[in-house]
């Protein structure tokens, strides 16, 4: 899950819409069996560090593990470490970068509390990152990547976002990448049976009401049910549950909506060689169908110039 802040303080960071949730409702994270909160975010320091290390409390205190955020650099660099049944565990690391709207002078210094910031998604923060997976993994552990990047906004996949997400998967055997930020939910790509979660959108926001983007939809969210081998970490079945944020609770949508969404995520995945297809009344099913690279340019660049 990504969260914001958990603060009553009024450490106010002046940057046009700041959010945070009050340490007496947090209890509701664990009510909903929540174990992992990913932080780097562009709102996590919105009410200051004092704010952040709020939330940090609040969060341990719950017995929920946290990762993209800290007192200091090495605290947020370190990822979540999450049990399983049988061999290994999950590791989360989560990283937030500029083109996301977090603040550069958001990163986390050895003296100083922040965010796990990348600078950019080069080649050589690739390398950082496989780097700092390789020397905290253990045989038989499951690694996740939470990146928090790009605009609210749009369906475009940057190029070098797909080249920073296979690096990460074919040079440190990522299994998961789950990327977010965009308010709405974005395409999806299984590359070498490892998961591309380009834009998950939000799972429960306050923008009902709020005019503007109505035709991304982002009043329906989605849960992601990935199966995952222990041994090797490769996608076994991914399957989708669409639902719709209606006064601040979720609800489950009309099949009209759920068609819908099956629709745009079809339209958004298949130039990577995905396809979304229904399951039942109220779920979705996603599938590899063929190998992508060779169309994907073309079919992204056509995207572009596609209306929403």
């Amino acid at each position: 899950m990504r969260a914001t802040s958990i603060t009553r303080s009024e450490d106010f960071v002046d940057k046009g819409i700041n959010y945070r949730m009050s340490p007496e409702n947090a209890a509701c994270l664990r009510a909903a069996a929540i174990d992992c909160c990913v932080l780097a975010n562009n709102h996590v320091l919105d009410w200051g560090k004092e704010g952040l290390c709020d939330t940090l409390s609040t969060l341990r205190k719950l017995g929920i593990e946290t990762a993209g955020a800290g007192r200091d650099a090495a605290e947020a660099a370190a990822p979540a470490a999450l049990p399983v049944a049988g061999p290994g565990r999950v590791l989360v690391f989560s990283f937030a970068l500029a083109s996301s709207g977090t603040p550069r002078g958001w990163a986390a210094k050895s003296e100083r509390a922040g965010v796990n910031c990348l600078n950019d998604l080069s080649e050589a923060s690739a390398g950082y990152v496989c780097d700092q997976v390789m020397r905290k993994r253990q045989a038989d552990d499951i690694v996740v990547v939470s990146l928090h990047w790009g605009p609210n906004w749009g369906y475009d996949i940057e190029d070098e976002q797909r080249r920073f997400a296979q690096a990460l998967i074919d040079r440190a055997g990522v299994s998961i990448i789950h990327g977010h930020s965009s308010h709405h939910a974005k395409a999806i790509e299984v590359y070498c049976n490892k998961l591309i979660l380009y834009g998950c959108g939000d799972f429960l926001n306050d923008y009902e009401g709020i005019g503007g983007n109505a035709e991304y939809r982002g009043d329906l969210a989605l849960m992601y049910f990935a199966d995952i081998k222990t041994r090797g970490g490769d996608l076994v079945a991914l399957h989708v549950v669409p639902l719709q944020i209606h006064q601040f609770r979720l609800i489950r949508p009309c099949v009209e909506d759920v068609d819908w969404m099956q629709r745009r995520l079809e339209r958004e995945s298949r130039r990577f060689g995905t396809t979304v297809m229904a399951s039942g009344r109220s779920a979705l099913k996603v599938k590899r169908t063929a190998d992508s690279s060779a169309s994907a340019t073309s079919d992204q660049s056509r995207s572009r110039r596609e209306r929403p």
